[in-house]
């Protein structure tokens, strides 16, 4: 008689049990008992949330087991359920590395459907889906002796992350800050508390008192602009406007910019036009066709695996648009100028979207 392993075992009684659950797998009963779990998809677990300003909170998170940390200034893309549709959008975390939760501080958009679910109906308990930290906005190893902060509006979230983590005590540091009011400042208490105790220095300019401030007179107000090396994100108007100032004056690399992207309204529908980036294939996908069989019909090379959502072996970038799951129905957005992997055998196309294959 043959002794099978403990691997063979294992394996006919995982494929047992998906049987039986369909169309959920035991993966997703495990995520219901433990969502926070290593191995599973990423998430987190909103544990507290305080109000900035009048239109921004700034939202505690406590992050799975599988968060890798990240680098002060860096971002995370973060999904939400909202109507029965799942959001992404990316917002920079506004907290230091290395503790057991991480901070987020979303500002309230007209019209915006994730910054109006999280500032105004997020609460305590939620769980959100989490990307691993990235982004290049952030200080070198060996940060500067000298830095230059320009932020405007929610611009100065990276910022927080950084002076959160210690830049002031790094550096000498002069930060300058753009809005409409001293209400509207987001972490304002925490800069205003730095530059009191001598740890920083703090220009503000409230647009709603003295206008719009031009680079050249932002760059009077810090005389020693030329030896900073220069860190500013808002609007694409003032970093248009930073970005020629700085080339004008031949000191592009010592200006680092962070540029935050509008968030792209996708067509929710049934089936629709599917787009491969690599190779300018377009095919007109029916309701019920996977993107995996619609991929392979049209001669797109697809990676597969089991074909029934299990194993993640067909993991494909969706850069537009929106799809649903086959299984469960709930549809999953792209995220703004970026990729998020969906699994293709397990969704459909819910209108027109691209996928970077």
């Amino acid at each position: 008689m043959v002794t099978e392993t403990r691997t063979t075992v294992r394996h006919r009684v995982h494929r047992f049990l998906n049987l039986v659950t369909t169309p959920l797998v035991p993966a997703d009963y495990l995520d219901l008992i433990n969502p926070l779990r290593p191995g599973g998809d990423l998430r987190g677990r909103i544990v507290a949330r305080r109000r900035e300003t009048a239109d921004a909170v700034s939202i505690e998170i406590r992050p799975g087991a599988d968060w890798r940390s990240h680098v002060p200034g860096q971002h995370v893309r973060v999904g939400v359920d909202v109507n029965g549709v799942r959001h992404h959008r990316t917002y920079s975390l506004t907290s230091a590395p290395g503790g057991a939760t991480i901070t987020i501080t979303p500002k309230r958009l007209r019209d915006g459907v994730v910054s109006t679910h999280l500032v105004e109906h997020s609460r305590v308990g939620d769980l959100v889906h989490l990307s691993q930290a990235t982004g290049e906005f952030h200080l070198p190893e060996d940060v500067p002796a000298k830095v230059l902060l320009i932020t405007a509006g929610s611009g100065i979230t990276p910022a927080l992350g950084m002076l959160r983590a210690g830049l002031a005590a790094a550096a000498d540091v002069v930060h300058v800050h753009l809005d409409a009011t001293a209400d509207d400042v987001i972490g304002g208490a925490d800069v205003r508390g730095l530059a009191a105790a001598g740890r920083l220095r703090l220009i503000e300019h409230h647009s709603s008192r003295h206008g719009r401030l031009t680079p050249s007179e932002l760059c009077a107000l810090v005389t020693d602009w030329t030896d900073r090396q220069t860190w500013a994100c808002g609007p694409a108007e003032l970093l248009d406007a930073l970005t020629t100032h700085w080339a004008d004056h031949d000191l592009t690399d010592h200006l680092h910019i962070e540029r935050f992207t509008p968030p792209q309204r996708a067509v929710i529908g049934d089936g629709g036009l599917v787009s491969f980036s690599g190779s300018a294939i377009e095919v007109d996908v029916p309701a019920g066709q996977t993107l995996l069989e619609a991929g392979e019909q049209a001669g797109v090379l697809m990676p597969s695996g089991c074909r029934m959502g299990i194993c993640h072996g067909c993991l494909t970038p969706l850069s537009k648009g929106a799809v649903r799951d086959v299984r469960t129905g709930a549809i999953t957005t792209a995220p703004d100028g970026e990729s998020l992997p969906i699994q293709t055998c397990i969704n459909e196309a819910a209108g027109p979207c691209q996928l970077d294959r």
